[in-house]
């Protein structure tokens, strides 16, 4: 998955929030079946948001806010691998309004959320609302989809799933 779609300034302004107390360690959503471990991004030399390692995990844009603190956290995620494998958000599509969506942090907090919108984007879309929504607590997550590019070795488009903070619970 290639993360050029949101770059520059917003991504910028994202990267002025102050750090997080404690750090997203696993994303689960139930209904898909994901329990994923999150890797911390940051940005590429081109300025875009950085993508996990491995098909299997999910990336936490650290520049930004933590999932549960005010602001818009931002997790993405592989639809597939380069060997066709599917990715751990090959189905992040499926999500519907009303569905949860959970983050377990570093120190045993889970933190829930529940889905509000679904939206695509074009590759090279820089909406602010990934990044810069900041009148509330949102977890928003971000996987490629539309039609295979050869040229530019990605998708099309860009898949965002709007989530809302509903609560936090301590183990």
């Amino acid at each position: 998955m290639g993360s050029k779609a949101i770059t520059g300034e917003i991504l910028s302004q994202a990267a002025q929030t102050s750090a997080p107390s404690s750090s997203p360690a696993r994303l689960l959503i139930p209904k898909l079946r994901i329990e994923a471990k999150v890797q911390q991004v940051g940005l590429t030399p081109a300025g875009a948001m950085d993508v996990p390692t491995n098909s299997v995990e999910v990336g936490w844009f650290k520049e930004g806010s933590a999932p549960g603190e005010t602001g818009s956290a931002v997790i993405d995620g592989h639809l597939d691998a380069r060997d066709g494998t599917a990715g751990v958000f090959q189905s992040l599509g499926s999500l519907q309004v009303g569905d949860k969506v959970q983050i377990s942090d570093s120190a045993g907090a889970i933190s829930s959320f529940v889905v509000w919108q679904k939206k695509e984007y074009d590759w090279d879309a820089r909406p602010p609302e990934v990044f810069n929504k900041n009148d509330g607590k949102y977890l928003n997550l971000i996987t490629c989809t539309g039609v295979w590019n050869v040229g530019k070795q990605s998708y099309g488009k860009r898949l965002v799933v709007f989530t809302t903070f509903e609560k936090t619970s301590v183990n």
